[in-house]
């Protein structure tokens, strides 16, 4: 056992140092070069696309024209904004109230214009009590000049006195309207019957006259919603194949059971580029458009203006094209 112990030692570094390098480091090198092929082979497959959200909308027509379209209310969305710029000191409706025509929206701070109307109404009362005096005077004068007593010079100087005051109350008046005018226009109406569907307005706030031509949201988004409209971008290449009463159905977005068929409106006759809903501002845009509008009613079907909408035109009926010689 003693010879044994001594022929093979517990603790050799020299053999150990020699194991190492004859089985240790070659394996490890191998290991690497398999995890580099592994990870060229892993990295060389192709990424799996996702599934979509929803399966994609089917067309009920044989021949059809497909397009993607926008809800807008029937009257096309209207950015209602002030003609005067002020604080606001008054709202009278909220998302989604409904308005009929002339019915008041927001209402600009009028306390100025109320003192001068004050103003103007005094002056016109002090021009009214001149205007009487010059015409008692008047009635006065022209017995004499009848009688000798007073001159024609002293007549003409009374009646150009009238006529003057005469001017002075119709500019005081007139005066007097453009205030009244103005306070009118300080309360913002509803120029159509519609509902409110969007408010950026807050008591307090700076109205600016120019908030929806600097790009800024408008002040009060108004449309009348019954029936909706939505307007569908046609690619020039297929406008031919679109027809005026033709027939179409729509799908929302996101979910293909909420469908509903479509009538036709009109055809926006000024063919448009199309537009880019991507927001990147240096993307080009060549593709241009034809517009139709169709229209629907809602009823219960949760569609609000502004969502997107798949819409198919039946275009059975264009499958031939037709040109004035054979019409």
């Amino acid at each position: 056992m003693a010879r044994s112990a001594r022929k093979f030692p517990r603790h050799n570094p020299k053999l150990f140092s020699s194991m190492f390098r004859k089985y240790i480091i070659p394996l490890i090198a191998l290991a690497g070069v398999l995890f580099a092929v592994y990870t060229v082979v892993w990295g060389d497959k192709p990424p799996r696309s996702a599934p979509p959200v929803t399966a994609a909308p089917q067309s009920p027509y044989p021949a059809f024209v497909a397009g993607a379209g926008i809800v807008e209310a029937s009257t096309e969305n209207i950015s209602v904004g002030t003609h005067l710029a002020g604080i606001v000191a008054k709202i009278y409706v909220h998302v989604r109230s409904v308005v009929k025509t002339g019915d008041p929206l927001f209402m600009i701070d009028d306390r100025a214009t109320q003192a001068e109307i004050e103003t103007r109404r005094a002056a016109v009362h002090v021009t009214e009590t001149q205007l009487a005096e010059a015409n008692y005077d008047l009635a006065l004068v022209e017995p004499l000049v009848a009688k000798g007593v007073a001159t024609q010079d002293d007549l003409k100087k009374q009646r150009f006195a009238t006529n003057t005051s005469a001017a002075q109350l119709g500019r005081v008046r007139a005066e007097l309207k453009s205030a009244e005018t103005e306070l009118e226009r300080l309360t913002v109406r509803a120029p159509v019957d519609g509902e409110v569907l969007q408010l950026k307005l807050h008591l307090g706030e700076f109205a600016p006259v120019t908030a929806t031509a600097a790009g800024e949201p408008p002040l009060l988004l108004l449309g009348n919603v019954t029936p909706l409209h939505v307007r569908v971008d046609v690619d020039e290449n297929n406008a031919w194949r679109v027809h005026a009463g033709t027939a179409a159905v729509g799908y929302l977005r996101g979910n293909l059971k909420i469908t509903t068929p479509l009538s036709f409106v009109r055809f926006e006759p000024y063919v448009v580029p199309k537009k880019s809903l991507t927001g990147d501002s240096t993307e080009r845009v060549d593709t241009r458009v034809l517009q139709v509008i169709f229209s629907f009613e809602r009823d219960r079907l949760p569609i609000f203006v502004g969502e997107q909408m798949d819409i198919f035109i039946d275009a059975t009926e264009r499958e031939q094209p037709r040109t004035a010689l054979n019409e």
